[in-house]
């Protein structure tokens, strides 16, 4: 459980942010969450988790813009007190373009929420964090099954990984863990916006647990590294994949 526990989750107000903003909520965290546009779908995750019984409070902090993170992490710690989770979840993936079609615009970007802002988090967290804290970073599948047409997505999130493996060598004198969670093909509205259904179905055929995944799915393992049961991993990469990877 994760009761008396102050958590910040980036990208919480869909998909696989919300399913864990949702899960470390119902095991007592309380937690803040960011969303960049999407005011009345944060306004509904923080209705869902007070009906529940739980805490959360969303925070408009654009991850794209340079002072994004920082504005996240002063508000959250205003409304917190205090830090012991950090789940870096909020990602950009655009309609899959091939490396000599990519706008160089769209790359900055790309890098900018995927890879910039997760190293800021990590930063203020290594200043903030209590002792004993917990940071998730979300990746994905496609950094060990690259394709055609995603390259800044998956050279953004391979940046991720190392991110992790090096703050886990910085931070664990202090008791603080940090892991990578990667999902595989998770039902999600980016997913199925840079996917078209042919391709989730070949997906689906090629995943030994026969569908594509749910948020909850990899909100549960991320609720896992978060909690106490997890005080001796750290510096890995879980791959909530299905079996695909």
């Amino acid at each position: 459980m994760l009761t008396g526990r102050n958590a910040v989750v980036t990208g919480g107000s869909r998909g696989i942010g919300r399913a864990i903003v949702e899960r470390l909520c119902r095991d007592g965290a309380h937690v803040v969450f960011n969303y960049a546009t999407g005011e009345a779908a944060a306004a509904e995750v923080v209705r869902a988790v007070s009906d529940g019984g739980g805490r959360a409070h969303a925070v408009r902090a654009d991850l794209a813009e340079p002072d994004g993170p920082r504005h996240l992490m002063e508000a959250a710690e205003a409304e917190l007190g205090g830090l012991d989770i950090l789940v870096n979840n909020a990602a950009l993936c655009r309609v899959p373009s091939l490396i000599a079609d990519t706008d160089p615009a769209d790359f900055d970007e790309t890098m900018a929420v995927n890879t910039r802002a997760v190293f800021m988090t990590i930063r203020h967290a290594a200043l903030r964090m209590r002792d004993g804290g917990r940071i998730v970073n979300i990746s994905t599948a496609n950094t060990v099954r690259p394709g055609r047409g995603i390259a800044a997505y998956a050279a953004s999130k391979g940046a991720v990984e190392q991110l992790t493996a090096v703050a886990a060598h910085e931070l664990g004198a202090r008791g603080i863990t940090v892991n990578t969670v990667s999902p595989g093909a998770t039902d999600t509205e980016m997913l199925r916006g840079a996917n078209p259904p042919h391709a989730l179905e070949a997906v689906v055929g090629m995943t030994p647990l026969g569908r594509l995944g749910d948020p909850a799915d990899v909100a549960d393992v991320v609720a896992f590294l978060a909690g106490n049961d997890a005080r001796w991993i750290t510096g890995q990469n879980l791959r909530a994949t299905g079996g695909l990877a």
